[in-house]
């Protein structure tokens, strides 16, 4: 599969994101620190964070959060390609055309309309 421009690009993007961390910061109240809560082999993991702390955890947060949307968008362009490229290489039977197959017992259209 060919690269694309756009999909260079996000990968250039997703590569200029130096700090990331899981999770999300809650604020405990009063109390002069922050909790910070991750996910990690299945369960719940909360870690105490100073306040003095919050925001380069907070910057490390948001740089995972972009990571993964750009992960998405990235994901997204390989798909189209996969599917233009299934689409070129068995043009017979891409999703949609006239006469496909259905989900009602393997009849297409026109074939339910005989029985």
């Amino acid at each position: 599969m060919k690269q694309t421009k756009k999909m260079n690009q996000l990968l250039e993007r997703m590569a200029r994101i130096t700090r990331m961390e899981r999770g999300k910061l809650c604020r405990m109240g009063s109390r002069p620190h922050y909790n910070h809560q991750t996910w990690q082999d299945g369960r719940n993991v909360v870690r105490y964070v100073p306040a003095n702390e919050t925001d380069a955890l907070r910057e490390a947060i948001d740089g995972y959060q972009r990571f993964m949307k750009l992960a998405e968008q990235y994901a997204d362009e390989v798909i189209k390609q996969t599917r233009r490229e299934r689409e070129r290489q068995f043009p017979n039977t891409a999703e949609g055309k006239k006469g496909s197959k259905t989900k009602t017992g393997g009849k297409s259209k026109s074939e339910e309309k005989d029985s």
